[in-house]
C-alpha cells in the first residue's frame, strides 16, 4: 500500500505517479524508508528483504507484508524482476580489500550478496546507502571495490555524501549515496542534488509539551550558558545545523544539550548518556530526549507512519533508517536527468 504522504510539519510537494512503470526491490529495508520514498511516486516494490525481527515487524505494520529474512539465505533467482535495486546495507569490515580485485573482492562481506544480486538479475540502476565514513575507509579502498565491482558487472558508479539538513528535515545525518547504472542506460554523468526544501528548525518537529513529559531530564549537573539567545538571520532562518548550548553532567557523549531552534545531531541507533540515542535539547525551557515520533519527523516519516510502543526498538529503528527526504530529491534528480521512468 501507498501511505498517504501528509505531514504537520513540512509541506511537501509530490510528483505522483511518474515512476507508476517503475519496479523496485528493497533490501536490509529497516523500517521502509527507500520504499517509502518511492511508493511516492508510484513505483512498485516486488521483494523485500530484512533480517531484524522488530523491523519487520513495523515493515507489515506499513507496507501490509513481512519481508523475507537473512539474504545470505536468499536465492538470487528467485528473486523477482526489477528495475531499481535499493539497499541500505550494513557496513562490515571489507577484510580481503585490497588484496584481489572487484567481484571477488566482497566475498565474506554483506555487499557480496548485492553483488550476486545485481549479477543475476542485471536491473538498470542500484542505489546504495551506507554511513559517511564508508567512503574513507580503509583509506578509500573499501569504496574502490564496490566501484570495481559494480564496474565488472557493466555499471557505471557516482557518489556523494549529503546531510540530511539540507533537506528539509532538521537533523544533521550524513550517509553516502552511491548509484549504479546499467551500461545499457548510457548514463555518462550524474548530479546529485545539493539540497532541497525549506529551512527547518528542531522546535517546529516537535510534539506538544503534554506529550513528551516523560522525556524531560531533571538533575543537578545541568549547565547552560547564560543569557544565551539564538536570532535567525535577516530572512528569518535559524542555522541549519546543531548548536550547543550546554551539558549534563561531563558533556560526554549524550550529555550535550541543543538548542530548539537549530538541527538535531544524528539519531544513533547505539551510545550512553542521559540523552542516548537522539541527544538533549532546551525545548519550550525543558531538558529532554527526543520521543520516538519526532525521530520518525526527523527522518522524513509522515506522522501516519506506524512504529513500535517499544521506545527502545524505536530509537534504534530511527538510528539506523534512511531519511526519507534524501532518497526522494535524489529520484527527483534522476526523473529530472531522464535516468527514469524506465519503460
Amino acid at each position: 500500500m501507498i501511505l498517504e504522504r501528509k505531514s504537520i510539519m513540512i509541506n511537501k510537494k509530490y510528483t505522483t505517479k511518474k515512476l507508476d512503470k517503475l519496479t523496485f526491490i528493497d533490501l536490509f529495508s529497516g523500517i521502509g524508508g527507500f520504499r517509502l520514498a518511492f511508493e511516492a511516486y508510484g513505483a512498485r516494490c516486488v521483494f523485500s528483504s530484512e533480517l531484524d525481527e522488530r523491523c519487520q515487524e513495523v515493515y507489515e505494520m506499513n507496507f501490509g507484508e513481512q519481508p523475507y529474512g537473512d539474504i545470505t539465505e536468499i536465492d538470487e533467482v528467485s528473486i523477482p524482476e526489477h528495475q531499481v535495486l535499493c539497499a541500505g546495507f550494513p557496513c562490515q569490515s571489507f577484510s580481503i580489500s585490497g588484496k584481489q580485485n572487484g567481484f571477488s573482492d566482497t566475498r565474506g562481506t554483506l555487499f557480496f550478496d548485492i553483488a550476486r544480486i545485481v549479477k543475476a538479475k542485471r536491473p538498470k540502476i542500484v542505489f546504495l546507502e551506507n554511513v559517511k565514513n564508508f567512503e574513507r575507509h580503509d583509506g578509500g579502498r573499501t569504496l574502490a571495490t564496490v566501484y570495481k565491482a559494480l564496474s565488472n558487472l557493466d555499471y557505471t558508479v557516482f557518489h556523494s555524501v549529503l546531510n540530511a539538513s539540507h533537506f528539509g528535515v532538521p537533523q544533521k545525518r550524513e550517509r553516502i549515496f552511491i548509484l549504479a547504472f546499467h551500461k545499457d542506460l548510457h548514463i555518462a554523468n550524474f548530479e546529485f542534488p545539493i539540497s532541497h526544501g525549506p529551512k527547518t528548525r528542531l522546535k517546529d518537529f516537535c510534539l506538544p509539551d503534554s506529550e513528551t513529559d516523560k522525556y524531560v531530564i531533571k538533575r543537578k549537573d545541568i549547565s547552560l550558558k547564560t543569557n544565551f539567545v539564538l536570532f535567525p538571520n535577516s530572512s528569518g532562518e535559524y542555522p541549519q545545523k546543531p548548536v550547543r548550548i550546554g551539558t549534563v553532567n561531563k558533556g560526554g557523549q549524550g550529555e550535550r544539550i541543543y538548542h530548539e531552534n537549530g538541527h538535531a545531531i544524528t539519531l544513533s541507533a547505539y551510545g550512553g548518556g542521559v540523552g542516548a540515542k537522539t541527544g538533549l535539547y532546551l525545548i519550550n525551557g525543558r531538558i529532554r530526549k527526543l520521543a520516538p515520533r519526532e525521530c520518525a519527523r526527523l527522518s522524513g516519516f509522515p506522522d501516519s507512519f506506524r512504529i513500535l510502543d517499544s521506545d527502545s526498538a524505536s530509537y534504534k529503528q530511527f538510528g539506523n533508517t534512511v531519511v526519507v527526504n534524501v532518497i526522494e530529491s535524489i529520484i527527483e534528480n534522476l526523473i529530472g536527468q531522464n535516468v527514469i521512468p524506465i519503460e
